[in-house]
């Protein structure tokens, strides 16, 4: 029998978590609640965003979910625990993947793209001293990536000057990876390719996560087989207002498609 388990974000970045869920959990029942009418959160105040998080934390517990995967880098470091405290059923967050970054590249310095939320947080400075003690660990915050991937512009000439120039102050000679601290920035691959040098890795919490919200439900999912991403499976809202035209549909799909390309980069 098929369980409800909500995915959250400020916007459409956590469409690339749902879209590893789909491959993973295929024959499962899924709202994905994306606000656009505050996105982005990476910008505003930690209580702005405490709010926007509780407001859809209340629309989707009056849905019946099973769970609910908060998407976004930004509302995990802003909101997830106070969540926890008033919300009984299992919150699964998002971190930036620094100690999975860490292990692959143990000699090498890995450079953390985030919002400023997240980047300045006190949750990844403490992910960050739990499991780097060589101060190996770079941060940079990309807060108009976020609104480059909400209008559908990936590979612009404005985008490439924006990521170019931020760059700038980086060596990264000596970098093994760049670990992706946004889910708006799995967009951005083929991009981020070009410019980057080659050896770098990309690597984010998307799999982790899914992995934790698998432990934390367990028996209760089907795993594997079909791997469509098939839109009957989904529900979608923006803000608390159901999808239902085309044109928004569309755009969904667009996105959807994009990460279908996205995930063949390395």
């Amino acid at each position: 029998m098929k369980i409800r388990i909500a995915f959250f974000d400020s916007g459409i970045g956590g469409l690339s978590v749902l879209h590893r869920a789909l491959k993973i959990l295929p024959h499962e029942k899924f709202i994905f609640f994306a606000d656009e009418d505050h996105v982005p959160y990476g910008t505003k105040s930690r209580e702005e965003v405490l709010n926007f998080t509780d407001s859809a934390f209340k629309f989707l517990t009056s849905r019946n979910v099973k769970a609910i995967v908060v998407a976004c880098n930004t509302a995990t470091s802003a909101a997830v625990r106070e969540m926890r405290a008033r919300y009984s059923i299992p919150i699964i967050g998002m971190e930036p993947a620094v100690k999975k970054a860490l292990e692959l590249f143990p000699r090498q310095k890995i450079l953390v793209i985030a919002t400023p939320i997240t980047i300045h947080g006190d949750k990844l400075h403490q992910l960050i001293d739990r499991y780097d003690s060589e101060h190996r660990t770079e941060l940079l915050a990309l807060p108009k990536l976020v609104d480059f991937a909400e209008r559908q512009e990936f590979a612009s000439i404005a985008v490439k000057k924006y990521l170019e120039d931020q760059f700038a102050a980086f060596n990264f000679e000596n970098f093994g990876a760049i670990v992706l601290g946004c889910t708006h920035f799995n967009y951005f691959k083929d991009v981020l390719r070009e410019i980057l040098p080659s050896r770098m890795k990309f690597v984010d919490g998307s799999d982790g996560t899914i992995n934790e919200l698998i432990r934390q439900l367990g028996t209760n999912l089907i795993i594997g087989g079909s791997d469509s991403n098939s839109d009957s499976q989904v529900e979608f809202y923006f803000s608390e207002r159901p999808v239902v035209e085309s044109k928004d549909l569309n755009r969904i799909k667009k996105f959807l498609e994009r990460l279908d390309s996205m995930e063949k980069i390395e």
